[in-house]
């Protein structure tokens, strides 16, 4: 047998692009993958499916509301099942896609289930049988799946991630337990769509990894938008029916209340997919599952690497799985590499308005001691916020009051997600507040309302 220099198991973003710069380097590659299309969890049932249909709601509420643009549009009619027809024809052509570049960089796609045996070797079981691998290193990138309740399981009534992608028709009602990502996107989705939503979050505050005006805000502007949301909120009981679901709910106010619906999305966190991968083989050091690394991705077993949504610590984000992927590989290739500074990773939660954010809260900069100026300027000012017709949100910057140092950027508001690459690529830099004012922003443009907010530090915004 000939080894291989390098066995990834999983094909997520952070398992393909291993396999991709892995075999950019000329190492002898096998990927290895459960599912019947490379991909993962991002492409097949998480980030790319559900902002698709994110973007068809974006488009249904111009539509909705094409007469303040001027355009007469009598009787628009959502198609759920074409939305969702989009959406599949989106993830096949980027599966594909993945499949060319496997065949490209000459990596060897093995599908099947891999399990760890010890001394390199990998054990894939696939419906044709039985086959063992033999490799100088191993990535483990087997990502995570969605956390469910104690007592239910998913079904066509009791949702997740997967379940929701595919429903038939938009339900009249819809009932979200947690306020992070993925519950409020789906919120964001299926009010647009036309469902009546419900959010319950047993933490204080809708999205709650966000800085707290953030929160506030969007909160703020999904009341606006008639989503009903209860922070502080503990589900007690969950009964199904024969229209739905029948949630019992203390309140934030120590009420109880009974909440129906005719289906429930439940968005509780994720759990890592480390059972049954042979862990107990290797010397792998864990953490409620999670799997330990260094800097450079290492686990305690020699040559075994882990990536991505199982390794502990690591925010549950594709990109932060892609870019742990390029160092393991780096350190495994004998390249110059650089960890990750987990203060420079960007969040982007793709709701109606959206949110993005990169470094600290205000809360935790004032927490670490730090002396804080904050700037803010709202999208009340940016002309073409106006031109959008979406004024709602703001730009928010926490700098250092001594040196100008940019300790975290905040942004909910039109296509947050996109205007945080600026200051991403500022704090990567090491830029100062001083940098950001003196560059210059086009006009008229959204990230102008960046480079505001970076005056409003000094209390010098212009539109303001």
């Amino acid at each position: 047998m000939v080894p291989y220099d390098l066995i990834i198991i999983g094909s997520g973003p952070g398992g393909y692009s291993a396999a991709i710069r892995a075999g950019q380097y000329g190492l002898k590659t096998a990927l290895i993958e459960k599912f019947p299309k490379l991909g993962g969890t991002c492409l097949h049932v998480g980030c790319i499916p559900t902002k698709a249909l994110l973007h068809s709601a974006e488009v249904w509420e111009y539509f909705k509301h094409s007469a303040e643009q001027g355009i007469e549009c009598d009787n628009p009619r959502l198609s759920l099942p074409g939305v969702l027809d989009r959406k599949t024809k989106i993830v096949d052509k980027h599966a594909k896609g993945i499949e060319f570049l496997m065949k490209k960089n000459k990596v060897d796609w093995i599908p099947g289930f891999g399990t760890l045996k010890g001394g390199g070797k990998v054990e894939v079981r696939s419906d044709k049988g039985t086959q063992t691998l033999q490799g100088r290193n191993i990535i483990i990138a087997t990502g995570s799946e969605a956390r469910m309740l104690p007592g239910l399981e998913p079904d066509q009534t009791i949702l997740t991630n997967v379940e929701i992608l595919n429903l038939p028709s938009v339900p009249a009602s819809l009932a979200i337990i947690g306020a992070g990502a993925v519950g409020v996107e789906f919120a964001s989705i299926f009010h647009r769509f036309g469902s009546k939503v419900t959010v319950l979050e047993m933490l204080p505050r809708l999205v709650p990894v966000e800085d707290e005006e953030v929160s506030k805000e969007l909160g703020r502007v999904f009341k606006k938008q008639g989503i009903r949301c209860e922070t502080g909120a503990k589900v007690d009981k969950v009964d199904k029916t024969a229209a739905g679901v029948k949630l019992t709910v203390t309140l934030s106010s120590g009420k109880q209340e009974t909440i129906e619906a005719e289906k429930l999305l439940v968005a509780v966190g994720r759990k890592p997919n480390t059972d049954k991968i042979g862990l107990e083989n290797t010397r792998v050091e864990t953490d409620r599952g999670f799997l330990k690394v260094n800097q450079f991705q290492q686990t305690a077993e020699p040559g075994v690497y882990a990536i991505g949504d199982v390794v502990a610590g690591t925010p549950q984000l594709a990109h932060v799985a892609t870019m742990e992927g390029m160092i393991a590989v780096a350190h495994i290739a004998g390249k110059p590499t650089r960890p990750i500074n987990r203060n420079r990773i960007p969040g982007a939660t793709y709701t109606d308005p959206g949110i993005a954010s990169v470094g600290l809260t205000e809360a935790q900069a004032r927490a670490e001691g730090r002396k804080v100026k904050v700037g803010k300027f709202p999208f009340t000012g940016n002309s073409k916020a106006t031109i959008l017709g979406n004024h709602d949100g703001f730009v928010k910057v926490v700098a250092d009051e001594t040196y100008g140092e940019i300790l975290g950027v905040h942004i909910i508001g039109a296509h947050a997600y996109e205007l945080i690459a600026e200051a991403v690529t500022a704090m990567e830099a090491e830029a100062t507040v001083d940098t950001m004012i003196a560059t210059i922003h086009a006009h008229p443009t959204l990230y102008e309302a960046v480079g505001e907010a970076f005056n409003a530090v000094y209390g010098q915004a212009i539109n303001a």
